[in-house]
């Protein structure tokens, strides 16, 4: 039997995988990661705090979505989003949600990010409501506002800030009322994992990028250097787990070491790459190195 196209559940459906896709489910480990991380250290001192650690769970991936709806809005207003775009298609820019229903949304996503960050002041004081708000302002200002950080160079900067040191020591903090060494560490590994997810991205869109005027770090310096920037963050990233053996750690942080060979073969498959499937590819496989490094790296903490 043939299923109606027309009917309202299909249509229903069809609405919900749009918005499912605007997510880009595959930028998702940026923020889970750091939390992941961060209660693992916190479990390490005996101090791991469920309610908390899944509190900033719902912030991070929160601003995580909500920062990937603004830039499907702003892109698109900006001029950035057009049909010679070569990556997965983008809500607005496709015409499957009008410019003013993603902003609303994002708006309303953000304000739920704000909302569940309000809960964390019970664990980690009030000055937590300024890192709230910095990292909302910042999501909204990653492509909009009268100087968006994407545009102008600084999206790997606010990648590694936010989605690394911020979200790794900050769950840290509110579970152990502190933040060590460790977190600080532990926090620049996974910030340069995530950076290298915008890294392939924008190295997959350099040339729409610029002809938009969006001076991403490989439209300012090239493939180039893009390629050297995603080599020297693995391999900082992978300096992390024999640091922290050094600092007493037991040998079971040194579970990340494993993915040596996928991080290497990341970084031929950058270089090697011709078409925007392979980079595609290659950017969704990045997410997951970032996902299964922060999970290998919070067992072998925890153990």
């Amino acid at each position: 039997m043939t299923p109606d196209l027309n009917s309202p559940r299909t249509e229903k459906i069809s609405r919900l995988k749009i918005w499912l896709e605007a997510t880009r489910p595959r930028t998702l480990p940026a923020a889970v990661a750091p939390v992941l991380v961060g209660s693992a250290l916190a479990a390490h001192e005996g101090k791991f705090d469920g309610r908390a650690a899944g509190l900033c769970l719902v912030f991070a991936v929160l601003i995580q979505i909500g920062t990937n709806f603004a830039n499907d809005y702003y892109d698109f207003v900006k001029g950035a989003d057009t049909a010679q775009r070569v990556g997965p298609r983008r809500a607005v820019a496709a015409g499957l949600v009008a410019p003013a229903r993603m902003k609303a949304v994002m708006l309303v996503t953000f304000l739920a990010a704000f909302v569940s960050g309000l809960s964390l002041i019970a664990w980690g004081g009030p000055w937590l409501l300024v890192v709230g708000l910095t990292s909302i302002a910042c999501g909204v200002a990653y492509t909009g506002g009268p100087w968006p950080l994407g545009y102008n160079g600084l999206g790997d900067v606010f990648v590694f800030i936010f989605f690394g040191l911020v979200a790794v020591t900050s769950t840290y903090f509110v579970q152990t009322g502190e933040i060590s060494r460790e977190a600080w560490l532990a926090g620049a590994a996974i910030g340069l994992l995530a950076a290298n997810i915008l890294v392939v991205n924008n190295y997959r869109d350099v040339e729409t990028d610029r002809v938009a005027g969006k001076r991403t770090l490989v439209v300012r310096f090239g493939r180039g250097f893009a390629r050297g920037q995603f080599i020297a963050s693995l391999a900082l990233a992978f300096m992390l787990p024999p640091v922290l053996w050094a600092r007493g750690f037991s040998a079971w942080v040194l579970l990340p070491v494993l993915l040596g060979p996928m991080a290497w073969a990341h970084g031929r498959r950058l270089r090697a790459s011709e078409t925007a499937a392979e980079r595609i590819a290659l950017l969704g496989d990045t997410g997951k190195l970032l996902a299964v490094y922060a999970g290998l790296l919070g067992l072998g903490v925890i153990l």
